[in-house]
C-alpha cells in the first residue's frame, strides 16, 4: 500500500504544506512551481520535485538545523494531482487527471480497459525524466488475472500506450 516506501515522488504542481514545530514560523502551503523548486523562510530555494515525501521532510529538518530552536518540520501533500495520457487500444483514450497515488492499472481501467485489439501484456509507459524521454513496457496481464504485481505508480505527465495484440 502506498506510504512513505513507494516511489510516489512529489512532482511540478503539487500543493504542499510545510508545518512548522517552532512556532515563530508560519505553515507554509505552496505549490511546486515548474523547475520543481519551493521557496521557504530563512532556507531560500528548494528542490522538492522528484522525492519522496519523508526524504524532502528530513532534507528540510536538516537545513533547519541551527536556523530554528525546533527544526522539526511536516510536510504534507495537499493537492497532488498527475494528468496522465491514455492512448492506443483503451476503450476510452483521452487524458485523465489522478490524485496520487493511482497505478498504471488503475489508470487503464479508468481508461475503460484494454479494447478487443489492445494487448495488456504490451503497454507502454512513457515519463519524462531529467530531461529525456524514457519508455518502458509494463505487463498487466497477471494483474487482470489477479496475481500478485508490484504496482507502477503514474506520475504527472506520464503517457501509456496500450499496443496492439497480434492474437
Amino acid at each position: 500500500p502506498p506510504g512513505p516506501h513507494t516511489a510516489v515522488r512529489l512532482s511540478p504542481g503539487d500543493v504542499i504544506k510545510v508545518s512548522y514545530a517552532d512556532e515563530t514560523i508560519p505553515d507554509q502551503t505552496q505549490k511546486i512551481r515548474r523547475d520543481g523548486k519551493v521557496s521557504l523562510p530563512l532556507i531560500g530555494e528548494v528542490t522538492a520535485a522528484g522525492k519522496r515525501v519523508i526524504d524532502f521532510q528530513h532534507e528540510l529538518v536538516r537545513r533547519y538545523e541551527g536556523e530554528l530552536e525546533n527544526s522539526e518540520v511536516l510536510v504534507t501533500v495537499e493537492n497532488g494531482t498527475a494528468t496522465v495520457t491514455v492512448s492506443g487500444f483503451a476503450n476510452k483514450a483521452g487524458v485523465y487527471p489522478f490524485d496520487r497515488p493511482t497505478t498504471v492499472y488503475q489508470a487503464v481501467m479508468q481508461a475503460g480497459g484494454v479494447s478487443d485489439y489492445g494487448s495488456p501484456s504490451n503497454i507502454h509507459l512513457t515519463r519524462v525524466i531529467g530531461g529525456a524521454q524514457l519508455t518502458e513496457t509494463v505487463n498487466l496481464r497477471p494483474a487482470i488475472r489477479g496475481q500478485a504485481l508490484r504496482p507502477e505508480y503514474v506520475q504527472d505527465g506520464d503517457v501509456i500506450y496500450i499496443g496492439r495484440s497480434w492474437f
